[in-house]
């Protein structure tokens, strides 16, 4: 018995494969279409090792506010991997980290390490309600940034408790000085792009340290040539720069099922780097090649045919898809980072979208462990409502719900908790966040790794599941008005009922077929479709294969 819309009922058996080899799908995709498919690099193809690499981002960026005159105090702060959390915002006015849901609707409020209550949230942010602005709010997106939300947190938490600092609305102040939370999250930006610098020391340290780093996964090289044999054409599209990128993918390449021992660059026809997404998904920047014995760039822009081997620096999208001579909706990109790769990439270009999300591992995790803490949350709704269900505007008592309201907060406290300080990085109880929403929105597939492709046929069709709204999925399907009347209520709407009726005169139904009258516009109204016109590609895929074989049969014939 599983629960479906209008409640429990029988649901035919569904084959899945093991959540943690699924791709998940929202929007349908005809892999049979797809003749492009491209990769990001970092946290992408090269996987880092969590929390170590994460702590190591923290550490170096804490030491680099410090010797830009921030306390040595902060020396002793620790990278605590329960706190952050991708999709948060960041408020420079004042100086709180928000979880949002997809309409701004502020689900957590964190300044520093003290968790706002109602009240405080309300006199902050009226309604507990906010909208993107981007001079404003910065919204925390990418894996590299779970060190930076944590530095935040831990330096904010510090001046806004220690004895030398006066809190004011927008900052802080000790004596004549004044920090302001936008002059804190502009110094740590400032740190971390010192860090995360081709010469910087993130990256010095990740190929000094490369195995404890980077994750190798040996079937990296077995699914780039499956797709290659299966005729993809494969391309890397990367911000980082050639020489860090050549170390970690001969690393990465560097396994026993490279049974030929193929140069990386062998596995993809071509390869971009240094690429500055977003910026490469628009006006781009100047396309150079680059020296593979030097690891320096050539003099002047490279305006001549792309060629397999080579690498390429910086250029644009469009460049590259008019060299490579790609429609756009047969590329599909695969990327960690909700607006670098997958929002510009989907917005821009209309390029198909895979969205590797690492915290769909835990998140799995829980919420087949803790499941029974939802399935509450839907007892509680279903209690509250049967309370009402017997009134209407008459009424003038009000039912006591602030039981079931507070075994809401101490089940929601439950679930959130089994996931991290700051709960779920998808919901928070029964409500999706503002990340889940960008997910939805622009990842047409996501997965914990793209190595999950591995486990589909090159010609899968991902199928999207059906979406119901609240009037579809809280309304039970089975007859509640006679055939009469609902024949009435959609007369007005629908052509296709016509009158059953016998000897009912057709003519003065409502929903009787449109005739031709005698009249010189060319079309009085328009004609019913005789076949399905929604655009779907699975079907469109089908009908093409059906139009395949009738032409090989007229041949034959």
């Amino acid at each position: 018995m599983d629960f479906i819309a209008g409640g429990p009922q029988i649901m035919p058996p569904m084959r899945k494969r093991d959540p943690q080899k699924r791709v998940f799908v929202n929007r349908s995709l005809m892999m049979e279409r797809v003749k492009f498919i491209g990769f990001d690099m970092d946290y992408t193809l090269a996987a880092y090792n969590s929390p170590e690499y994460e702590t190591l981002g923290f550490d170096l960026v804490k030491m680099r506010l410090v010797e830009m005159g921030y306390p040595d105090d902060i020396k002793d702060f620790e990278y605590d991997p329960t706190f952050p959390i991708r999709g948060l915002w960041f408020d420079n006015q004042f100086g709180t980290l928000l979880k949002v849901d997809g309409f701004g609707n502020i689900l957590v409020c964190v300044k520093g390490f003290r968790f706002l209550k109602a009240s405080e949230i309300e006199e902050l942010y009226k309604g507990k309600f906010v909208q993107i602005d981007e001079k404003r709010f910065e919204i925390f997106n990418t894996l590299y940034d779970l060190p930076v939300i944590y530095l935040l947190a831990c330096v904010i938490d510090y001046f806004c408790n220690h004895k030398d600092y006066t809190v004011c609305t927008n900052g802080v102040r000790t004596g004549d000085i004044t920090m302001t939370f936008q002059s804190i999250y502009n110094d740590m930006s400032a740190a971390r792009k010192v860090v995360h610098d081709k010469e910087g020391p993130l990256k010095k340290e990740t190929v000094k340290n490369i195995q404890k780093y980077v994750y190798k996964d040996d079937r990296l090289p077995l699914l780039l040539s499956r797709l290659q044999k299966q005729g993809k054409q494969v391309f890397l599209a990367t911000n980082s720069d050639y020489n860090f990128t050549n170390k970690i993918m001969k690393y990465l390449f560097d396994t026993p099922s490279n049974t030929e021992k193929r140069d990386w660059i062998s596995f993809f026809e071509y390869v971009v780097v240094d690429a500055r997404k977003p910026l490469f998904f628009s006006t781009g920047t100047v396309l150079r090649e680059v020296n593979r014995e030097s690891g320096h760039l050539h003099l002047g822009t490279f305006t001549g045919n792309i060629k397999r081997g080579a690498i390429y620096s910086g250029g644009s999208v469009d460049v590259f898809n008019e060299m490579m001579g790609a429609q756009n909706s047969e590329v599909i990109y695969v990327g960690d980072h909700i607006f670098g790769d997958i929002l510009k990439s989907k917005k821009s270009l209309g390029w198909r979208t895979f969205l590797v999300v690492p915290e769909i591992e835990q998140e799995l995790s829980v919420w087949t462990e803790k499941h029974s803490l939802y399935s509450q949350l839907l007892e509680f709704d279903n209690q509250i409502a049967e309370l009402y269900l017997h009134m209407d505007s008459s009424t003038t008592s009000k039912p006591d719900i602030s039981n079931i309201h507070q075994k809401i907060r101490n089940v929601t406290y439950s679930m959130g908790q089994a996931y991290g300080m700051l709960g779920s990085v998808f919901r928070s109880g029964s409500q999706q966040t503002f990340f889940a929403s960008q997910v939805t929105r622009y990842a047409d597939l996501y997965a914990s790794t793209f190595m999950n492709m591995l486990y589909y046929p090159l010609v899968y069709c991902f199928r999207a599941p059906t979406i119901l709204m609240p009037h579809e999925s809280t309304v039970d399907q089975r007859p509640h008005i006679s055939s009469e009347n609902f024949r009435k209520i959609i007369a007005w709407r629908s052509r296709a009922l016509g009158s059953n009726k016998k000897g009912e005169d057709k003519s003065s139904s409502t929903n009787a077929a449109l005739t031709r009258s005698n009249s010189s516009i060319p079309h009085l109204f328009c004609s019913t479709p005789e076949e399905l016109t929604e655009v779907d590609d699975f079907l469109q895929t089908v009908e093409e294969h059906s139009g395949q074989q009738q032409a090989k049969k007229r041949k034959l014939q």
